[in-house]
């Protein structure tokens, strides 16, 4: 994948520099102590798992060398199988702790580059309270590797996993993703990005085509933009011609969700990781859109103030008319002077729709295995 933005200046070297592994460990020992290193019930399993075919593989790997050793007639066929699977158990049990140290590893340096550039660095949360679309799927929900900053805005870039039950079995989805806190809650509007899609949509969710907005100049050719019905003069307000161009120039190969008081980015590798590039072109996309976030917090839905006229007097807000014509030159009927941030209900959430594409490549499989076995 391509980074379109140049770099952006930050420190990496803690990414790549060596490190020393007692520091590595203290902090391994300091993320215990805060209870940051939970594990899932999966992965308690599988290193459960681990532990008992080492245990099993490995008595099993050394007698069959001593038997080879010691008398090899008395070895056949049988005696190379059951080296070959002492010697997987052995391979399973070297990959694991090669994982483990490397994870180890990881936490330190991401740590270490977070504080080298003002930033935070959490291990791992589970059940993250966000409201984006990914992160209200399946089970086993955790961000993992967060690196956090503050300024001028709260921004998280992390690692997010789900697992989906399907009968029997379960797939697991990884994303990564950039959170942005904005300053007022804005209508749910999605960004599909066509740079990053195969066979239709990546994203975990469709939604209802008459939601669909063109927009102006090439916008949809890197995007295809939904926002909820009704709301397509607030969305031309938000995309203005200089965010489009933003948006194409540094995230078309990024999903984009807003929902609430929150911009997403989305993307399926790893946001947070341990590649220089990687940081450059995320840092790059979100430094480019933040400084157009602030046009979007004078946004305000006029429907809001629709609903409050339309309310009984006891739900309305009084306005004191001294206070007001002491304010402005003439005194205003009580109720709300202008709408207060917020989306009014029938713009907080797109409507979603189905995926037919799925069902068509299984009709189509259906109908050429019965033409195939009836001709």
């Amino acid at each position: 994948m391509s980074h379109p933005q140049p770099a952006t200046s930050f420190d990496s070297r803690p990414l790549t520099d060596p490190v020393d592994p007692r520091a590595v460990s203290s902090f391994a020992a300091e993320l215990r102590a805060r209870g940051s290193l939970g594990m899932s019930v999966s992965t308690v399993i599988g290193l459960v798992v681990v532990v008992i075919v080492v245990l099993v593989s490995v008595p099993i790997a050394a007698s069959v060398l001593i038997g080879l050793a010691t008398s090899p007639r008395d070895f056949g066929f049988a005696g190379i199988g059951l080296l070959l699977f002492g010697g997987v158990g052995v391979a399973i049990g070297i990959g694991a702790l090669v994982g483990w140290r490397r994870a180890r590893v990881t936490r330190y340096r991401l740590d270490r580059f977070a504080r080298a550039n003002g930033m935070t660095y959490e291990a791992r949360i589970a059940d993250p309270p966000l409201p984006g679309m990914i992160f209200s799927l399946g089970r086993s929900r955790v961000s993992t590797n967060l690196v956090r900053g503050t300024n001028p805005r709260f921004v998280e870039f992390g690692n997010y996993q789900y697992t989906v039950q399907s009968g029997k079995n379960s797939t697991t989805y990884r994303w990564g993703y950039v959170a942005v806190k904005l300053d007022v809650p804005l209508p749910n509007i999605v960004l599909d990005a066509k740079g990053n899609n195969a066979f239709g949509s990546n994203l975990p969710a469709s939604f209802q085509r008459e939601q669909r907005l063109s927009l102006e100049g090439d916008f949809d050719k890197y995007f295809t933009l939904y926002c909820p019905a009704g709301y397509e003069r607030d969305a031309l307000y938000l995309f203005t011609p200089d965010i489009m161009a933003r948006f194409i120039d540094n995230a078309a190969e990024l999903d984009v969700e807003i929902v609430d008081d929150w911009l997403f980015l989305y993307t399926q590798r790893r946001a947070s990781t341990l590649d220089p590039a990687t940081w450059s072109w995320l840092f790059g996309a979100v430094g480019a859109l933040i400084t157009k976030f602030d046009q979007w917090a004078r946004w305000r839905d006029d429907r809001l103030r629709e609903e409050a006229a339309s309310a009984p007097a006891s739900v309305v807000p009084a306005v004191d008319p001294q206070t007001a014509s002491a304010q402005l030159p003439f005194a205003p009927p009580a109720g709300l002077l202008a709408p207060p941030p917020g989306v009014a209900a029938e713009g907080r959430r797109l409507k979603r729709g189905f995926r037919w594409l799925p069902v068509v490549v299984i009709l189509g499989f259906i109908a050429f295995w019965y033409l195939r076995n009836a001709f």
